[in-house]
């Protein structure tokens, strides 16, 4: 399991992570720092702070209000992105978990793909990236999925840093005017063959999500959430089973291999490295014969699909295809 350090990493330049401590900003150690002589009495004692919920989203331009609730709660900050089944899991368990402690820690969600600044600020090389700020000072956490026990864990060694530095603070939800908390969005059913697919991939049954797409797209060609969805778990079947240095050692002991080249684009994609991805597959197109082009043509657009067809990373990868095929 990842532990807490006792100090952050710098992460000041596109997010200046100090605008809200009034406090100077220098290491452990330096007078107002976590730990230093005197820093309890730059915070505010043990309080009950409102907020709207206990998850909340953030982009670059609100994270300054999260600085704030920093002072009296930890928070958790997800840097997450849709295109990632493993991110969205892992956010899904967060909010859980977050929720059975009742207030002591805040969730923040941010879009890693829409909040540039955010993510080179908390250091975000792939996602899912977990990161806390406690009274304004950021730390690393840990990247990738962890199991619910040791995430438990990790979230108590949070608290006992934040309680260490005066970070007692609890988190309330307003009430409505009934006494009742106020309701969750009710979500549209699924489709049944999309919540078919659905239920399968929580139990990680790739191939029977894979089927239920396949059927969904086959009812009704124009369902693009369908097509979306085979694409991400088709991903998630070819990874499965796999490890990291088994794709790379494959992929580097046969360059000239194609299978073995798709494979390392799934594992890039997969770790949101997008960019290298696309660039992987569309360097070795050329050198292909006329069915091994189509093979990475059709790889691409089903990665386009994992992706976003709208994202700008596609836009800009889908020109270089179209100008190797004409």
């Amino acid at each position: 399991m990842t532990s807490v350090p006792p100090s952050s990493a710098n992460l000041r330049g596109a997010v200046d992570l100090s605008s809200l401590v009034n406090r100077s900003a220098g290491p452990a150690g330096a007078p107002g720092a976590p730990g230093a002589p005197g820093a309890d009495a730059a915070r505010p004692a043990a309080s009950t702070v409102q907020v709207p919920s206990l998850v909340l989203d953030a982009s670059d331009a609100t994270f300054q209000q999260v600085l704030q609730i920093s002072m009296s709660v930890p928070v958790i900050v997800d840097l997450w992105a849709s295109w990632s089944e493993q991110s969205t899991q892992l956010t899904t368990l967060l909010e859980r978990v977050v929720a059975d402690y009742a207030g002591a820690l805040v969730l923040v969600r941010v879009d890693a793909d829409a909040n540039p600044q955010l993510a080179a600020a908390f250091q975000a090389q792939s996602v899912p990236t977990v990161a806390g700020v406690i009274g304004g000072q950021p730390l690393q956490l840990f990247t990738g999925a962890v199991p619910e026990e040791q995430l438990r864990q990790l979230f108590d060694q949070v608290l006992q840093l934040a309680a260490g530095n005066g970070v007692t603070g609890v988190a309330s939800v307003p009430e409505t005017a009934e006494g009742e908390q106020d309701a969750a969005p009710v979500e549209e059913p699924l489709p049944p063959h999309h919540a078919e697919a659905y239920d399968a991939i929580e139990r990680g049954d790739y191939q029977t999500a894979i089927a239920e797409y396949k059927t969904a797209i086959a009812q009704n060609p124009r369902d693009d959430l369908a097509v979306a969805g085979l694409a991400q778990v088709s991903l998630l079947a070819r990874l499965q089973g796999k490890t990291l240095d088994e794709i790379r050692g494959g992929a580097a002991s046969a360059p000239d291999e194609l299978e073995a080249q798709l494979l390392v684009a799934d594992l890039d994609l997969s770790g949101g490295h997008v960019d290298d991805a696309f660039d992987r597959l569309l360097r070795i197109f050329p050198t292909l014969d006329a069915a091994g082009k189509n093979t990475v043509r059709e790889r691409l657009l089903e990665l386009f699909q994992v992706v976003g067809v709208d994202d700008p990373r596609v836009a800009k990868a889908r020109s270089r295809l179209t100008a190797l095929l004409y």
